[in-house]
């Protein structure tokens, strides 16, 4: 697709201060180091085209859902991460905004670099308080949007700045939307989308956006029990949304009915509980023989072997979403084969958002697959048709 955007390469940033808003919500370990630096150095790129570009660069980013001011969601081990990656000392300001942030900020040389402590310290933040926006930028020249991440959430950092400042896209930002947007306007067919996750209530918009674009939509995970029962099939003690059946119903004739392939377990791993206790008991069974006492963990070596003849037909993959319980290792099995067909597949791959990226990731795949994308819930809002009010505010070229 055309990015219509104006970016970072559209602007001279020499002897410019640049607010850059980022996406460092990452994970951290029980130590309180960052566990997964992904979304660090997806960053990276666009920080460093303005540093060597002679900017000076605020940082701004957020870290959990803090309530007010907690020192367990301080970005000090995002910084210091950050810090190592670049090869040099990134400051952490004790503040996004206030007296001694703008002194900081007034005193950048070309070439310098600090990150703002948490925005969402601030409830002004998820507010979108225009004079916080007018606070955060206070200082800065311009502001660069590369926190896809939350480009779906019209914050006061991820939109509202973009009315106070020349506003432009990051290079990430412009990566993405050229991805998830590639694959929407005019992907190479066939067109197969795998979404799992654990409920169809939550993706039922993305199904619907989805079936008239896709050739062949298969269906995992927890979210897959309802079609399953929508199919009038038992799933035993499994997570299922029996109040979403008709949904799932009409979603799956109008699959049908349009001649497209509709791919549902045909055979399943279930356990007397979903959880690591329930490993030990757990076994394969057709997905008509799911015992009464049992859950649906994950999808059975047929439906693996299903999906597989589909994916080395596809020319472009769009994956979202585990296929089984993949927070416990031995339900995690489905999910891993997924992401290595798709990394042996040779179409056009691009993985949206959670533990599918962390399952491509932690497979060593990541490099295999043609995106993978940093945003959850922008990807899928982005694939739903909606508008991303990050986005939306910058100009265009």
């Amino acid at each position: 697709m055309t990015f219509r955007k104006r970016t970072v390469e559209d602007v001279d940033p020499r002897g410019k201060r640049v607010l850059v808003r980022v996406d460092f919500n990452v994970p951290l370990n029980d130590a309180g180091a960052v566990a997964d630096d992904t979304r660090i150095r997806a960053a990276l790129p666009t920080i460093r085209v303005l540093l060597k570009g002679g900017a000076a660069i605020g940082l701004v980013s957020h870290l959990g859902r803090p309530a007010g001011r907690d020192p367990k969601l301080s970005l000090a081990p995002i910084a210091k991460r950050l810090g190592e990656l670049l090869g040099r000392a990134v400051p952490l300001l004790p503040d996004s905004v206030g007296p001694e942030m703008k002194k900081a900020v007034r005193a950048l040389a070309p070439g310098g670099i600090v990150l703002l402590e948490n925005v969402r310290f601030h409830p002004e933040e998820e507010k979108n308080d225009p004079a916080f926006a007018r606070e955060l930028a206070e200082g800065f020249d311009i502001y660069v949007n590369d926190a896809f991440g939350t480009a779906h959430r019209a914050h006061a950092s991820t939109e509202g700045v973009a009315h106070v400042l020349p506003a432009y896209a990051g290079l990430l930002l412009k990566k993405e939307l050229e991805a998830l947007g590639g694959i929407l306007e005019d992907p190479a067919k066939p067109f197969l989308a795998i979404i799992g996750g654990a409920k169809v209530s939550t993706k039922m918009d993305v199904l619907r956006s989805l079936v008239p674009r896709v050739d062949a939509l298969a269906i995992g995970g927890g979210m897959a029990n309802t079609f399953l029962l929508a199919r009038g099939l038992s799933v035993g003690r499994s997570l299922a949304e029996p109040d979403r059946v008709t949904e799932a119903r009409l979603v799956t004739d109008d699959v049908e009915g349009n001649g497209k392939e509709l791919l549902l377990p045909v055979d399943v791993l279930a356990a007397p509980s979903a959880d690591a206790d329930g490993a030990a008991g757990a076994a394969v069974y057709e997905v008509d023989e799911v015992p009464a006492h049992l859950a649906i963990v994950d999808i059975g070596p047929r439906t693996i072997d299903r999906y597989a003849q589909v994916i080395r037909r596809a020319k472009t993959i769009f994956w979202n979403g585990p296929v089984g319980v993949f927070e416990v290792p031995a339900f995690a099995s489905g999910t891993r084969q997924v992401a290595r067909l798709l990394a042996e597949s040779g179409a056009v791959t691009v993985v949206g958002g959670g533990e599918s990226v962390q399952a491509v990731e932690e497979a060593g795949l990541a490099d295999k697959m043609t995106h993978v994308s940093t945003g959850g819930g922008a990807a899928l809002e982005l694939i739903e048709g909606k508008t991303l009010p990050g986005v939306a505010a910058i100009p265009d070229r």
